[in-house]
């Protein structure tokens, strides 16, 4: 068929999982390079963490999108390579506060300027308007469906 409606080389769904292959590729490459055992779910972990220390699980899984399950093996590996600790919330006790190491600061630190490097490389097809139009672009369009997930972007109530 030459019908444009049916050529799946064109279709979001098919482009976004390319990309997101491509995305975790170049990312896997990288911090093997720099000696570093991070995953991109990892890395989002802790970057969230670093922005909002002394959150719980659930939190955290909101902040990066990411369902509370598999937030949770996420964490136990963080926690076994000693970049973060789990203490018992002192405000529900079936909840855990986690807290970045000093260990998970420097793996942090020392992957930021990797990760930052490694988004052009990413979109390496693309000039830097280009980038800033499909970013703006994908930013609205996860937005907009952002409730549709299963793991929402959720980000905690600040108190007024």
């Amino acid at each position: 068929m030459s019908d444009a409606t049916n050529d799946i080389y064109s279709m979001a769904g098919l482009l976004i999982r390319r990309l997101h292959q491509i995305s975790t590729s170049v990312f896997t490459t990288r911090m093997k390079e720099a000696g570093l055992d991070l995953t991109p779910v990892q890395f989002g972990a802790l970057s969230a963490l670093a922005q909002n220390p002394d959150v719980d699980q659930a939190t955290l899984a909101g902040l990066i999108a990411h369902d509370r399950v598999t937030m949770g093996a996420v964490l136990d590996r963080l926690q076994n390579k000693g970049f973060i600790t789990r203490k018992v919330s002192p405000q529900d006790r079936r909840a855990r506060v986690l807290s970045l190491t000093a260990k998970g600061r420097t793996a942090l630190d020392k992957a930021l300027p990797i990760v930052q490097a490694l988004q052009s490389e990413i979109l390496s097809g693309l000039d830097e308007t280009e980038t800033r139009q499909l970013l703006q672009l994908m930013r609205k369009a996860a937005d907009a469906g952002n409730q549709r997930s299963r793991a929402p972007l959720l980000f905690p109530r600040r108190p007024t």
